[in-house]
């Protein structure tokens, strides 16, 4: 388990404490401007509940989020402001057992309207594959073994817009039918995604790819490939050399080309490994933030440079 990761619970309840006390003085009238004014106020936890929430909520919200663009967000530590400004959300958008700094702050902040992806769509297990011990047991809080990487998958992110687009109908009805249309279009999007990821990856010379974050689950199991991570989900741990003598045994008998690194994590790992092994490098994005080094601007450009990448190395005809 990645200790570093984990944020104790005491030291976020005391956080909350802190924020709440230092903007209660101001608490009632914002909560009073953002009810009255044009648009709603939604936080999002991270990137991907961000593109929803924008999206679906188009002129009619004002989204912020808690995890700035380049930052780690399973390394997110929330400033007292920042804990204090969820009493004041007329909506929160997350996913639980991604931060654990999250969660614990939504519970103690007390606030009323959120919305928890992880409960929109299905969780699955992917803790079992190959290197997945860690990734299995790495969220603390969550349903044991259950993986929260649902928007990799377009369709399971799609059975998220669509519970978002109605939890927004419901806290703004009188903007409803702004909401299911924007909701519709990108519902469709994420169809056009999917088939886009069926055609170009039905067939490859290989099935299996390597990649130091164990977050391509959902994608894997969707379009048929196999997932061998590295060493867990943390993109920068140390593999061991047992881990290294499997992985280059895997590269042989299932032709693999590449070892796939993220953007907002180093790249040593998969450099010791495919030098290790005699593999190449590329990025794979699990498109936990968008910055500059990434390739697209949005969720829907960076899984077409995620499709790319993959046809690639899985040698797609």
């Amino acid at each position: 388990m990645n200790v570093r990761r984990l944020i104790p619970t005491t030291a976020v309840a005391g956080a909350v404490v802190l924020g709440l006390t230092a903007l209660s003085a101001c608490s009632t009238s914002d909560a009073a401007g953002h009810k009255n004014g044009d648009r709603l106020n939604v936080v999002a936890s991270f990137y991907p509940m961000q593109f929803l929430a924008e999206r679906i909520g188009g002129n009619h919200v004002s989204v912020s989020t808690l995890t700035k663009p380049g930052v780690e967000p399973h390394d997110l530590e929330l400033s007292p402001r920042q804990i204090g400004g969820l009493s004041d959300a007329d909506l929160i958008v997350y996913l639980d057992g991604i931060q654990p700094a999250v969660d614990d702050a939504i519970k103690q902040s007390g606030a009323q309207h959120t919305v928890d992806a992880a409960k929109l769509t299905e969780l699955e297990d992917h803790g079992t594959e190959a290197g997945g011990e860690e990734h299995a047991h790495e969220h603390e809080g969550e349903e044991a073994g259950a993986d929260p990487h649902i928007w990799l998958d377009p369709v399971k992110y799609a059975e998220v817009a669509k519970g978002l687009g109605k939890s927004l109908e419901k806290t703004d009805p009188d903007h409803a039918a702004d909401y299911r249309k924007n909701t519709d279009a990108l519902v469709t999007e994420l169809g056009t995604l999917n088939t886009a990821y069926e055609k170009g990856l039905r067939t490859t010379a290989t099935r299996t790819f390597i990649t130091t974050h164990s977050a391509f689950g959902y994608l894997a199991e969707r379009y048929g490939l196999t997932q061998e991570g590295i060493a867990g989900i943390d993109p920068e741990a140390e593999p061991s050399p047992a881990r290294i003598s499997a992985l280059h045994s895997i590269a042989e008998k299932k032709k693999v080309t590449t070892v796939f690194f993220e953007t907002l994590a180093s790249d040593r790992t998969a450099k010791t490994v495919a030098r290790d092994t005699g593999l190449k490098t590329d990025v794979l994005d699990p498109l936990e933030g968008i910055t500059d080094k990434s390739k697209g601007a949005d969720y829907i450009e960076v899984m077409q440079s995620n499709l790319t990448a993959l046809q690639k190395a899985l040698g797609a005809k």
